[in-house]
């Protein structure tokens, strides 16, 4: 209960410390393939986060491929170094430190590309059968997690951030699920950042749940054209609402880079 009640209490983005904290160890050689990461309890306390947050941090460097962790108490539970990185997997745990300086409209733009892809394929892979379909069980408990009522909004939209994570990597497209690792921190900046601009925060977060859900049913359905056109409508949809304080839920959405809608487009918002 306490770990919990530490872990509500943090920087919606305590995990990106602990990211870093290991890259800094990684590049300076201090660790090495074949070492073994502290546990998550030593590590919180090191660092001064909760342990929800070190989880976080252990599951973006598996993304990247840097760790693989073993569940359980015996010798080999925990998390092992398996590379150090170099190349462009440098260049991926930069971009998640350079991501909350990045124009918020080239980040939504990279995001339509990414998640409209990344949607499209769950779909088509449902639709070859049973043997294909994506396991999609890490995004629905997110959504669960999303649906109480306790949430603060910095607490709804690092769980929010955390579910479009899990659907690109229920893709198996490592790149774009290292991509997105990487581009998380500035997502959850500037969604956290503009929802001062929402008049009704209760309505909005209401729908976005249900946009969520919709984009799942899509997929789940194996319609790919669906499924791409709800995650694009999410998407834009809530970067519209906190950039035009205006802006109506259905109102032509501020970027068109969805497949199935035309050739891509700017923002038109800053």
């Amino acid at each position: 209960m306490g770990d919990e009640a530490s872990a509500r209490s943090i920087e919606p983005r305590a995990w990106q410390a602990v990211l870093e904290h290991v890259e800094r160890q990684l590049l300076d050689g201090e660790l090495a393939p074949g070492d073994r990461l502290p546990g998550e309890r030593r590590l919180a306390a090191d660092l001064g986060v909760g342990r929800s947050s070190v989880r976080e941090a252990l599951r973006v460097l598996e993304v990247l491929g840097l760790i693989r962790t073993h569940a359980g108490s015996g010798p080999t539970a925990g998390a092992i170094i398996i590379a150090t990185p170099g190349g462009g997997m440098s260049a991926l745990m930069r971009l998640q430190v350079a991501a909350s300086g990045f124009p918020v409209r080239d980040i939504v733009a990279t995001r339509l590309v990414l998640e409209a892809h990344v949607a499209g394929d769950l779909a088509t892979a449902a639709a070859r059968g049973a043997a294909s379909a994506p396991d999609l069980g890490a995004a629905e408990r997110l959504l669960d997690a999303m649906d109480d009522s306790a949430l603060d909004p910095a607490e709804f939209l690092a769980l929010d951030a955390a579910f479009h994570l899990a659907l690109a990597e229920a893709s198996g497209n490592q790149v774009v699920s290292a991509t997105m690792a990487g581009l998380r921190s500035g997502i959850e900046e500037y969604a956290l950042a503009g929802h001062d601009r929402i008049a009704d925060w209760a309505t909005t977060s209401a729908r976005l749940r249900a946009e969520h859900r919709g984009v799942l049913d899509a997929i789940r359905a194996a319609d790919a054209a669906a499924a791409r056109t709800r995650i694009h409508d999410h998407i834009s949809g809530y970067y519209a609402e906190i950039s035009d304080p205006g802006h109506r839920p259905g109102d032509d959405p501020t970027i068109a880079t969805d497949p199935d809608r035309g050739a891509p487009g700017a923002p038109a918002h800053p």
